[in-house]
C-alpha cells in the first residue's frame, strides 16, 4: 500500500517526518511577536524605574536616614520621620487585615463555601476592591479623625487597612481553593479533625499564595497617599505616639513635588526612590522565604 506524500496541507513528508515552510515561518513570526507585546508591556515598568533612579541617586545621602525635613527654601535635612510613618501605618494595617482576611477566606471556603454569608462577604469585598482610595480616606476622617479629634498614625492604619482586606482576602480564597482535595481527604481519612487539616495541612500548602497576596497589599498600601492625608496628615517632627499627626513618604512627595524650590523637588524624587525601593525588597525577601522550596 503506497503512502501519500502530503497530509493535511504538507504538514508532513512521505515518511512522516518534517513540517511545511509556511507552518515554520508562521510559528517564527507568532512567537516573535509575543516576544515583543512582552517587552513592550514592561517597557513602562523600566521607564519610571529608570526615571526614578535617575532623579532620585543625586542626593542619596546618610542625611536622608537620619534627619528631619527641612522647611522651604532651606538645602539639608532628610525624611527619616516619613519612613518610620510609613512602615508604621502599613504595619498597622497589616496587624488588622491579615488575620481578618485569613480567617474570613477560611470560613467561606472551607466551612460554608455556599451559604449566603460566603456570597456576601465575597461581594463585598470585590466591591470594596474597586473603590477609590479617597473614599477610605474620607470614610476614616468621618469615624475615627472626627471621633477621636485628631489626625494620627492609627487612623491611618485604618484607612490602609480597609484598603488592603479585600485584597487578601480574595487572595487567601484562592490559594486555599487550589489546594488538591485529595489533601483534606487523607487528613480527614487518617483522623484528623477539620481544625488539624485546615491549619496543618491545607494553610501551609497555601501560605506561599497568601503571601503573595500580602506583597500586593504592603505595595499598594506604601503608596496610597489620599488615605494618609485625610487620616494621619502630615508632622515635620519625629513620631512620639501612635495617635499624632505622622508624616508618610507618599505625602511628603505629594506635598514636596508641588513646592517652587529644587532641592525639596529633589527630595521628592529620593523620597520616590525609597519607595520603590521598600516596596521592591520586601517582595523579594518574600519571594526567598516564602516560595515552595522553603516551605
Amino acid at each position: 500500500m503506497s503512502h501519500p506524500s502530503k497530509i493535511s496541507g504538507n504538514f508532513f513528508t512521505q515518511d512522516g517526518k518534517g513540517t511545511s515552510p509556511f507552518r515554520l515561518i508562521r510559528n517564527s513570526l507568532l512567537t516573535g511577536l509575543c516576544i515583543s507585546l512582552s517587552m513592550l508591556a514592561l517597557l513602562p515598568l523600566f521607564s519610571i524605574v529608570m526615571l526614578v533612579v535617575k532623579k532620585g541617586m543625586p542626593l542619596m545621602s546618610p542625611a536622608l536616614f537620619t534627619e528631619l525635613p527641612p522647611p522651604p527654601g532651606l538645602e539639608e535635612g532628610g525624611f527619616a520621620n516619613a519612613i518610620i510613618g510609613t512602615v508604621i501605618m502599613v504595619g498597622i494595617a497589616l496587624v488588622l487585615a491579615i488575620p481578618l482576611g485569613i480567617l474570613a477566606a477560611i470560613h467561606i471556603t472551607e466551612y460554608e463555601p455556599s451559604s449566603l454569608l460566603s456570597k456576601a462577604v465575597r461581594f463585598v469585598a470585590k466591591l470594596l476592591n474597586g473603590i477609590p482610595s479617597i473614599i477610605c480616606g474620607v470614610f476614616a476622617f468621618a469615624a475615627i479623625v472626627m471621633t477621636m479629634r485628631s489626625f494620627s498614625a492609627f487612623a491611618g492604619g485604618i484607612a490602609l487597612s480597609i484598603l488592603i482586606l479585600p485584597t487578601i482576602l480574595l487572595t487567601a480564597e484562592q490559594a486555599l481553593l487550589d489546594v488538591p482535595n485529595a489533601y483534606r481527604e487523607a487528613s480527614l481519612g487518617l483522623g484528623a479533625t477539620p481544625f488539624q487539616t485546615i491549619f496543618r495541612i491545607v494553610l501551609p500548602d497555601a501560605l506561599p499564595t497568601i503571601m503573595t497576596g500580602v506583597m500586593l497589599a504592603v505595595a499598594r498600601a506604601a503608596g496610597e497617599t489620599a488615605p494618609v492625608l485625610f487620616t494621619a496628615l502630615f508632622s515635620a517632627n519625629w513620631i512620639h505616639s501612635i495617635m499624632e499627626p505622622t508624616a508618610s513618604l507618599s505625602v511628603l512627595i505629594y506635598n514636596f513635588a508641588a513646592l517652587p524650590f529644587d532641592y525639596q523637588v529633589k527630595m521628592a524624587w529620593s523620597a520616590s526612590l525609597i519607595l520603590v525601593t521598600l516596596v521592591t525588597v520586601t517582595n523579594v525577601l518574600a519571594q526567598l522565604f516564602f516560595s515552595p522550596k522553603h516551605r
